[in-house]
């Protein structure tokens, strides 16, 4: 499985989101997750990425050509694909993954989870999507998503494509059957 995780190129002030991202590459070592991500060697892409490779698992990362210096590449990666801009990115990300696992992050993060939602409330695709939800983090951005479908914005099933816990090995089952 390849499973496709959106996270930040900045560190969580959370110790958290660290801690669970180390553990997270273990569980993906331990059961043949390859992860996709952004090419990133800093912050929580960093942590993931750098964790993964030292357990012997594979890693591609996927980072526009524009982004190479300022989110600085990681140089040591299974396999590491430059693109010419964000879209083309976020296409090869998609193409490539099974699954979609949002970590905290910021706004790209958002950009790309909300990105893949579209997609599939689109029928582009039906590959399964999850918030890993650690602390909290997306509390209020799922509250204002089921204020949204109150308010009749968004439908309720397509709210229902965005699954969230804070326990990975939930997610991993949700993944799993859905995959």
């Amino acid at each position: 499985m390849k499973i496709c995780i959106f996270c930040g190129a900045n560190s969580s002030a959370d110790p958290q989101v660290e801690i669970l991202a180390k553990d997270l590459m273990s569980e993906f070592s331990s059961k043949n997750i390859e992860l996709v991500y952004g090419g990133a060697a800093i912050g929580v892409m960093g942590t993931l990425a750098t964790n993964l490779m030292v357990k012997g698992g594979r890693v591609t990362g996927i980072i526009p050509q524009h982004l190479m210096k300022k989110e600085v590449a990681h140089g040591g990666l299974t396999e590491l694909i430059v693109t010419k801009d964000m879209h083309e990115r976020k296409q090869l990300m998609y193409k490539l993954s099974d699954a979609f696992l949002i970590f905290p992050g910021g706004m790209g993060t958002l950009d790309e989870l909300f990105e893949i939602v579209t997609w599939k409330q689109l029928g582009l695709h039906n590959k399964p999507i999850a918030i890993y939800n650690i602390n909290g983090y997306f509390d209020h951005l799922l509250k204002f998503l089921d204020h949204c479908v109150a308010q009749g914005l968004i439908v309720q099933k397509h709210r229902e494509i965005i699954y969230s816990s804070d326990n990975w090995n939930d997610i991993y089952a949700f993944l799993s059957q859905e995959s």
